[in-house]
């Protein structure tokens, strides 16, 4: 039995662009608004994000869900995590476009850190926020007149009209600028990349009541803000020990849930996945492992529009189902390293076994196959360094839609995979949380009650077939490592 509350407005901000949604007491999402808010590639290995188009699109969509849907008794977040913007406190306007996740320009100086014994990954907000300041303050005189944030910290900026100056656990976890034991700001760090505390953002609970979204109708209260990746680990009811997601969208990230003991250390596990906060509430935080996969559906995207194989996203099923196998033609999706369990920047996308027999439909199940056989590293990852089973996985995102694909994934991890009702689960996550604070929903088992899978793919092939495809596959992956040494190098 769901609580008293009402119905929930979520901004979710990834990174094909920006989305505002009703999510109701019954765990359905409706009256959705989309905006593409695409990243910018200016030059290779670099990503950035317009924020000032991301901020309009929040107020723009966010006005349309209500005007249709609402109103609402509390507005949730989700968001890209690590993704940095720099802020005028005053004027509230971006001083440099933000940067992605994803860019990699910060490389040179990870690796410069490592030597002074300082791990960062190019993918963290400390060393991304570092080179915003080295050009817009290379003095570092502004001080209190700037404000930083990841995603989440801007949305609430831009719904509280620059009341709240704030992140989560989650989002704040992946930044590199916190200790992990004491969740406490790393001086150190701070120091060392010349980062004044005064730009920071407070740290609040996942969810809980922390102001109101003073820019929209009514003012409703802000109830829940969660990364992307832990918000779609809530979203799919996997909030007890054991339970495990994936997100297959641009990049893919499997997040397992460990429960609300802390993690015995705050380094990466021996298999490469991290320990992660999965949600705060009430002061408590609850834990989870996650492994990464740095290249997803950006390989059908380079399908499309750089090669022209494809002439949508959407249409790599059907060309895919056209052959019964890939006749033994294996993609490693490394077009930006690879990530768990081997953690080598320098790895490079491989295309292996091609013969004058491959054809177009041989080439894109290849590309979806690479990607199944990644989602099962990360599996097999997660289940070694948490020392859990995960009997059933749960997938959401952009590729849970592609059948071809949650075939190959259900047979590379041989067992069986329940797709979310909606593409994004992220979206019912973020409405958990915010539920929890106003009271929709008592607790985390009430929400994950509401939960129920769009559909359940079972395995059909043996376990010995299952075992030849997946040595084939660790060749293959074999191959694609260190191809530019230099980058393989990187530590954290």
């Amino acid at each position: 039995m769901s609580g008293a509350g009402g119905s929930l407005l979520v901004v979710d901000v990834g990174t094909s662009g920006v989305r505002a949604a009703i999510v109701r007491p019954d765990a359905t999402v409706d009256h959705v608004h989309h905006a593409q808010v695409l990243p910018s590639t200016p030059a290779p290995g670099m990503v950035e994000v317009d924020a000032k188009a991301v901020a309009t699109a929040v107020i723009e969509l966010s006005l349309a869900a209500l005007a249709e849907g609402g109103p609402v008794a509390g507005v949730g977040i989700a968001n890209q995590r690590a993704t940095t913007v720099v802020w005028n406190r005053t004027t509230g306007r971006p001083v440099a476009p933000g940067i992605g996740w994803q860019d990699l320009r910060t490389v040179g100086t990870c690796l410069a850190l490592q030597a002074d014994g300082i791990r960062l990954a190019p993918n963290m907000s400390a060393p991304k926020l570092a080179a915003i300041l080295d050009v817009v303050d290379p003095e570092r005189t502004l001080g209190a007149d700037l404000c930083f944030g990841t995603i989440d910290t801007w949305v609430a900026w831009t719904l509280s009209g620059g009341a709240l100056h704030i992140t989560d656990a989650t989002n704040v976890g992946v930044t590199g600028l916190i200790e992990p034991d004491t969740f406490a700001w790393d001086d150190d760090v701070l120091g060392v990349l010349r980062i004044p505390r005064s730009m920071l953002p407070s740290i609040v609970d996942s969810s809980g009541v922390v102001g109101e979204a003073s820019a929209l109708p009514g003012a409703p209260p802000i109830g829940g803000i969660c990364g992307d990746q832990q918000s779609s680990l809530v979203g799919q009811g996997c909030t007890r020990p054991g339970r495990a997601k994936a997100t297959f969208g641009t990049g893919g990230m499997l997040d397992l849930c460990t429960g609300w003991e802390v993690p015995a250390s705050a380094g990466r596990g021996s298999a490469g996945t991290f320990p992660i906060v999965a949600w705060s509430r009430a002061g408590r935080r609850a834990w989870g492992v996650e492994a990464v996969m740095l290249s997803a559906g950006t390989c059908v995207e380079w399908l499309r529009d750089d090669l022209g194989v494809l002439e949508s996203a959407e249409e790599s099923a059907s060309v895919a189902a056209a052959c019964a196998d890939t006749g033994d033609v294996w993609f490693v999706p490394a077009l930006l390293g690879i990530g768990t369990p081997i953690w080598d920047f320098g790895a490079r996308g491989t295309l292996v076994g091609i013969t004058r027999g491959t054809g177009r439909a041989e080439l894109v199940r290849a590309v979806l196959e690479g990607v199944a056989h990644r989602g099962a590293d990360l599996l097999e990852a997660a289940e070694a360094d948490s020392g859990m089973h995960v009997g059933t996985l749960r997938v959401d995102g952009g590729m849970s839609a592609n059948a071809v694909f949650v075939d190959a994934l259900c047979e590379a991890i041989g067992r069986p995979v329940e797709v979310a009702p909606v593409l994004e689960a992220t979206t019912l996550g973020a409405g958990f949380l915010a539920g929890m604070a106003v009271g929709t929903w008592r607790d985390e088992d009430d929400a994950a009650a509401a939960y129920s899978p769009g559909r359940t793919v079972e395995p059909h092939g043996t376990d010995a077939d299952r075992t030849r495809l997946r040595d084939r596959w660790r060749d293959a992956r074999s191959r694609a490592l260190a191809s530019i040494p230099e980058l393989t190098g990187i530590a954290f």
